[in-house]
């Protein structure tokens, strides 16, 4: 399992001209599911979404988790993630999920994320979606479990 995470000011996600998820400030989680990842991975990677401390403290150090900083979470589900890019100009989707193991893992991941004090939106599976985003730093980091 593979996640993109960015500290954002603000993220939203269209989809057909109708917002479906927006947050204010927390994270854009960006998250590739793998053809071998199973929930017990997802559990892992959310655990370690929530405690990454990517927020300035009072001294401006990056020393707080996203509930630590009142943040919000905007989980969208990202295929291109988890692509073969070692060879040739054309990614390679071996290692992703199918479609359906996909989707099962992403909605038992963002079940897991709303059972935590915390505010979830998310975007919609398998839609072509528009994410906009003001990157806060920037600051953004891979995650793979």
């Amino acid at each position: 399992m593979i996640g993109l995470i960015q500290r954002v000011q603000q993220a939203k996600v269209v989809v057909s001209e109708e917002t479906v998820g927006a947050i204010d400030a927390g994270i854009l989680l960006l998250l590739g599911v793998e053809r071998d990842d199973d929930e017990v991975k997802a559990k892992r990677m959310l655990e370690k979404v929530l405690n990454y401390r990517i927020f300035p403290d009072d001294q401006g150090k990056m020393n707080l988790n996203i509930q630590q900083a009142g943040g919000q979470l905007l989980i969208v589900s990202q295929f291109t993630l988890v692509a073969d890019t070692s060879k040739g100009n054309r990614p390679g989707f071996s290692r992703g999920a199918s479609p359906e193991h996909g989707k099962a893992l992403y909605d038992h991941f963002v079940e897991l994320a709303k059972s935590k004090d915390i505010v979830i939106q998310t975007g919609r599976y398998g839609a072509d979606m528009k994410v906009h985003l003001i990157n806060d730093g920037p600051v953004t980091f891979h995650l793979q479990i």
